[in-house]
């Protein structure tokens, strides 16, 4: 069972938290939403801080970084270690930028709803 939100439980929700809007517009879960905001507080952390920061097993934080990685709502850089080896350090994509991002997935998924009005009954 996955708890992904649908575009229809935004249309059906009066006051949607920014969380919920993400998950809904981006088509992606409550926890990886939950998991960018967490980020967005936590610019360059590892999957093990941001696993101990969430309270998740580490391979679930490393699935929700990946779909953040897909959806450009986060990077990721490689930070080599003193002794050798290296660890990965993830830093959500700024506010401004995600908001745009929103608006520009909202925006297109409006444009397509106004579209199967104006084409219904035409077929």
């Amino acid at each position: 069972m996955t708890d992904t939100p649908e575009m229809g439980d935004l249309v059906q929700t009066e006051d949607p938290s920014f969380q919920h809007v993400m998950a809904c517009v981006f088509g992606i879960q409550e926890h990886e939403s939950r998991t960018y905001l967490v980020l967005l507080g936590n610019p360059g952390s590892t999957v093990e801080e941001l696993a101990d920061e969430l309270d998740r097993d580490r391979s679930n934080v490393n699935r929700s970084l990946t779909t953040l990685l897909e959806k450009g709502l986060a990077s990721r850089e490689r930070r080599l270690l003193d002794p050798g080896g290296y660890v990965y350090q993830y830093t959500a994509t700024p506010l401004p930028e995600a908001k745009e991002l929103l608006h520009g997935a909202l925006d297109e998924w409006v444009d397509n709803v106004h579209d199967a009005i104006e084409t219904f009954g035409e077929e």
